[in-house]
């Protein structure tokens, strides 16, 4: 089975329609971001790994690019849902000039999506934004010079359940009884088991918890991990470090919260020659100096540059609640949204030749 051939060839609906696509803002936008991105190179990464039937009967695919665009514009214009998204494509315009489809052309099935989806691997979506921001790096730009680490909360996609019912769940979902429906079939929705019990302050949380480093310089998110809420921020520095070497370029400083201080960071920062950004905190019986006190302030004017990208996700992409039950897949999500973020943030920083 090979995949769709996407046509080009205008039709009377595109030409009738060209002088008034050149004043559309989410043209203009998209136009921009197709500018300052090489979609051939994503397109390599993604067929590396992916799974295409040999079977000469049936449809044939549409291309995964596409789909992966697709699920781009559900990021950029806050849809909710792979039937909404559907229906959105084929009512924009501007949603198939990204996409490279003519009017007379039908957006994929909302199910086709589902399964897009479910192929690539979180390793897939890593090297694809490892490659999108090399690609920002060789415009000049330096990339992860110095970065910062927070991490945040994330409601769970279901209503939240007592730690003693969520192990009677868990358990139940072990027993192969468990995966199957009142007729014996394969049960098509779960609920989400993956989420834990966590308090800040002294306010109870169910749910999940996204950890994100971010370049301090102009704001591209470098390195997205999602686990469960009672996990503690301070073991993910390390990972969040390792996730954030995307170009050749050494971090030179992390910058954290006093929720990371402790001396197995600090020695990680110092065995890989890492300039230490974390805040100091107060231990029992030793109060911070002044000098301390006036260092903290200092990295907190830097460290508002990831709580920017936590509230515009929050507002525009619904980044506070979890969308699917499933980990990894909220984990794909994470970085769906942080590769749409990075393309947006691309165009404002990079110079139009």
């Amino acid at each position: 089975m090979g995949f769709k051939k996407m046509e080009s060839n205008f039709t009377f609906a595109d030409i009738s329609l060209f002088h008034s696509m050149e004043h559309n803002r989410a043209i203009i936008r998209m136009d921009a971001i197709n500018a300052v991105t090489d979609w051939s190179k994503i397109e390599s990464l993604i067929m590396r790994n992916y799974p295409v039937g040999k079977s000469a009967e049936g449809n044939e695919a549409y291309p995964p690019l596409i789909l992966l665009k697709c699920l781009l514009l559900s990021q950029w214009f806050k849809i909710d849902s792979d039937p909404e998204l559907e229906t959105q494509i084929n009512d924009r315009i501007s949603f198939k000039k990204f996409l490279g489809l003519s009017f007379d052309q039908r957006s994929p099935d909302h199910s086709t999506f589902s399964r897009f989806r479910s192929r690539l691997s979180k390793d897939t979506m890593r090297l694809i934004n490892q490659e999108l921001l090399s690609q920002f790096a060789s415009r000049g730009l330096t990339i992860n010079e110095g970065i910062v680490i927070d991490a945040r909360l994330v409601q769970s996609a279901s209503h939240p359940i007592s730690k003693v019912k969520l192990e009677e769940e868990k358990k139940k979902r072990e027993a192969p009884a468990g995966k199957l429906d009142k007729k014996g079939n394969p049960l098509k929705f779960f609920r989400d088991l993956e989420s834990d019990w966590t308090s800040r302050d002294n306010v109870p949380h169910f749910g999940l918890k996204e950890h994100t480093s971010v370049d301090a310089r102009y704001g591209f998110v470098l390195a997205t991990e999602i686990t469960p809420a009672s996990h503690h921020d301070s073991p993910y520095l390390p990972l969040c470090v390792a996730g954030s070497c995307h170009t050749e370029n050494p971090i030179k400083k992390v910058f954290a919260d006093k929720g990371y201080f402790g001396k197995n960071n600090r020695d990680f920062l110092y065995m890989n020659g890492i300039e230490d950004g974390i805040m100091r905190k107060a231990a029992p019986g030793m109060e911070l100096t002044a000098y301390e006190k006036e260092r903290n302030k200092a990295i907190s004017k830097i460290r508002y540059i990831v709580e920017q990208y936590f509230g515009l996700s929050h507002l525009h992409n619904n980044a506070f609640r979890a969308r699917f039950t499933r980990l990894v897949k909220n984990a794909i999500d994470a970085l769906f949204r942080q590769m749409a973020f990075n393309l947006l943030r691309g165009t404002k920083v990079i110079k139009p030749a």
